[in-house]
């Protein structure tokens, strides 16, 4: 009876040093956990800054004068007060 006790309190023993520190522990699966949180955060991020480059090369396909508009807000020939209008003469 003795026997079976010790081995029952090492095998314990032994699955809570894996629980707490081996492969798959608690602290393991808290890091990935905090990893995919961080990059679920970034993804994010990076989602929202492509549907605006998205837009803006909609934008730039679809309009004439939005190449010009871009082109002169590039070189400052536009202030951000004014706005730019193309006027297309038949």
């Amino acid at each position: 009876m003795k026997l079976l006790w010790s081995i029952m309190a090492v095998l314990i023993l032994l699955l809570q040093v894996r629980l707490w520190i081996g492969e798959g522990s608690f602290a393991q699966v808290w890091a990935l956990q905090q990893s995919i949180f961080e990059q679920r955060e970034e993804n994010a991020e990076l989602s929202a800054r492509n549907e605006r480059l998205y837009a803006e090369v909609r934008n730039l396909h679809n309009e004439q004068g939005a190449v010009e508009e871009r082109a002169r807000m590039n070189l400052g020939l536009i202030r951000d007060d004014e706005t730019f209008f193309l006027v297309v003469e038949n």
